[in-house]
Parts: structure tokens; sequence; C-alpha cells
């Protein structure tokens, strides 16, 4: 059979971008109080769900079965984080054996107010598929992306009203773009968090299938940055055979937990990790020296702070780097603030306009600053994202 293409017709073409073009003036028009969905700026309250359970046993290996592989994780983790951070309320949606529906595991990190939700499962295939890949909420690209999502969501047919509650729910795609528009500093955070989990999961030797996006339920129900991590493949007999058992889940637990780190440092603007080129250690500098002294370009700069301004954060040092480094790569507009007994520095000055601010800080990423992102000050003092929003709106 010849692939035949198509055009749409011009009419068509026009109704699709008129529509496109309403979703987006709706979107920003009735968004009322969008900061009441705003997490605080520091990570306090995080939300592990542990996929399937009870009589829903998700999908299956030789020996293993996905919601106990799912629940071991997940409470191992939650326990590296209650250790580390005493401070940092941990909440399980479920840690026994039990079935949850997909609307109250999103109904609970949403009452908690949470600050982000981790949702751990395993994937299924041929046995010939391999890897980890952790999705955000999005359009599928692939069927494959797509086929994952309609696993995970067909939960749903288990639940007592046998899905019911989901008869009217839309999540179509322009549901999905409305939802992305809502929630878009939310889904930032979630993409930074998803690549972090990635990085870990390759350093385990673990094959790297990227981070996606989907539409899953769970997903599209909560109201902060929310991932859904597949940890391998329970179909594949030497991907079950490393997470089906209990050191392997040690070790992918250890790492989603050293994820959560450094996410965590990094929303929290305490991070130390400064390297900002993909897969290539730090490098200092000659002119590092702690001796040196910043010069006038930047402490000027340092004086032209006040009022709300965003910038994009692209370095954190423990040196105090001249205005001529070459780890700026020529940015000129660099701001510098100390926080956390580190040298922090910025590029840009976006005033209030956050979207100038997002734009720029593709652009730094694009340049090497891989974890480049968008900060927020005020008369000179660093605050949360969703404070400089309600302060914008306001």
């Amino acid at each position: 059979m010849q692939n035949v293409k198509t055009k749409l017709p011009i009419f068509t073409m026009y109704c699709v971008n008129v529509r496109t073009s309403l979703l987006i003036v709706l979107v920003l028009l009735f968004t009322n109080n969008i900061n009441s969905l705003f997490a605080q700026n520091a990570v306090q309250t995080i939300v592990i769900d542990a996929g399937h359970g009870g009589k829903d046993p998700g999908c299956h290996g030789k020996y293993s079965k996905e919601k106990h592989v799912c629940l071991s994780m997940a409470l191992k983790l939650g326990e590296l984080i209650k250790k580390k951070y005493p401070s940092v309320k941990v909440i399980f949606t479920r840690d026994t054996d039990v079935f949850v529906e997909l609307a109250e595991r999103a109904n609970i990190a949403n009452k908690a107010k949470a600050d982000l939700f981790i949702c751990i499962h395993a994937n299924a295939a041929s046995p010939a598929a391999y890897g980890t890949e952790t999705y955000v909420l999005g359009l599928h690209r692939t069927d494959a992306q797509q086929k994952v999502a309609s696993r995970e969501n067909s939960i749903i047919k288990l639940e007592n009203d046998g899905g019911a509650q989901y008869e009217n729910f839309n999540i179509s795609a322009d549901a999905i773009i409305a939802k992305r528009l809502q929630l878009s500093v939310f889904l930032d955070h979630a993409i930074l968090f998803a690549q972090n989990i990635q990085r870990e999961f390759k350093k385990l030797g673990r094959h790297d299938r990227g981070v996606k996006q989907a539409g899953f339920v769970v997903l599209y129900r909560t109201t902060m940055p929310s991932v859904l991590i597949e940890t391998g493949f329970l179909t594949n007999p030497k991907e079950e055979n490393f997470i089906g058992k209990d050191l392997g889940q040690n070790k992918m637990a250890n790492a989603m937990f050293d994820a959560f780190v450094k996410y965590k440092n990094k929303i929290e603007g305490t991070d130390s990790d400064i390297s900002e080129t993909k897969g290539e250690p730090e490098k200092m500098d000659k002119e590092t020296n702690t001796d040196f002294e910043i010069t006038d370009d930047i402490d000027k700069l340092e004086k032209e702070n006040s009022g709300l301004i965003f910038r994009v954060q692209i370095i954190s040092s423990t040196k105090n780097l001249p205005s001529h480094s070459s780890r700026f790569k020529n940015e000129k507009d660099i701001y510098k603030y100390f926080q956390s007994g580190l040298y922090k520095y910025c590029a840009g000055n976006f005033g209030q306009n956050l979207d100038l601010a997002k734009n720029h800080k593709i652009k730094m990423r694009n340049m090497g600053f891989n974890g480049a992102f968008v900060v927020a000050f005020l008369d000179g003092e660093r605050i949360g994202i969703e404070k400089a929003i309600k302060l914008v709106e306001n």
C-alpha cells in the first residue's frame, strides 16, 4: 500500500489554530488564584506512590509482581529521605499490599499540599525491551509511550465503580495542553527531577530510555511537580533479576534518593553542584583562586537589584569567580549572590517577566549550563518562585 500524504484544508487548519489560541486565552483568563497550586520553595512534603497493589498486581515477570517491586522501592526511598531529612514529611499512598484508586492517589498528594509526587512503577513489553524511563505529564509522541500510559491508566477498570467517576474526565490533547500551561512552573521542576533520576540510574549501569511525556491520569490530577518512574522491565529476565530482588531494589531506591537530594538542593538554592557541562567533570579555572576579587562590573550589578527580578541561575561554586571567568561563557550580565556557603551566579535581569526568564533558561541550557533554572529576587533577597508569581499577579 502506498503512503498517501494528506493535507488539511485551509479552513480546517484555521479552525485548529483558532481553537488552540482560544484554549490558551481561556487558560490565562480562568486560572483563578493559580498561586494556590504552587508548592513552597522549600521541599517539605513528599508523596511517594507505589504503583498498583491489592487486587491490581500490575505487570509481572517470571517470579515478580509489579505491585511488590514498586512497594519495596517506595518504602526504601521513603526511609532514606526520612533518615537524612527528619523535617521532611514523607507520605505513602500505600505502605501495604492494598488497592488504591488513581483519583485517591492524586487526592492524597493534593490534600497534603505536597511539594513533590513520585510515582514508582515497573514496565512490561517484549522480553528484549530493557532500561529505565521517567515520565512527566504531556502528549505521547510515540505509540510505545501511549501504550505505557494506557497500561498504567487501565487500573480504573478495577475500581469499585468500574471507572464511572472518570466517565466525563477529559484527558484529551487539548486538556493536557491546557494543564501544562496552567502548571508550567511545576512541569519545569518535574522535568528537572526526572532528568536527575535518569542520570542516577545511568550511574548504576542501567540503560537510559530518557525523560518522556504521556497522559497519565495520576499525573494529570496532581497539582505539584509530579513524575512517574518506570524502573525497568519485569518482562526482561535480566532486568527482573535486578529490580525483582532486594539488592537491586536497594540500589534503585538509593539512586532515586540521590536524585531527590540534588533536586531538593537545586530548588531550595542550596546545591553545591558546580558542574554545568554535560558529562564532563568540573574544571576549575586558574583564576578562581579565592584571593581574586569580583570585579567592579559584578559589584555594580549587585547594586542594581531593587524590586522584583527574575534571573536564571547557571553556576554554584565554593570559589568567588571573577567576572571574566571562562565559566561564564562570555555571558556579560552576571549577577552574584552568596547563600549557604556558596557563591551563586545568575544570568540576565528580566524584571517581572517570567516568560523571558524561562526562555533564557532554555538558551543557557543549550549553551551547556544544563542545570540552569529560574530564580527570583526581591530587593536583592532570594525568594521562592511561587511568592514571586503572587507578587506579579497582585
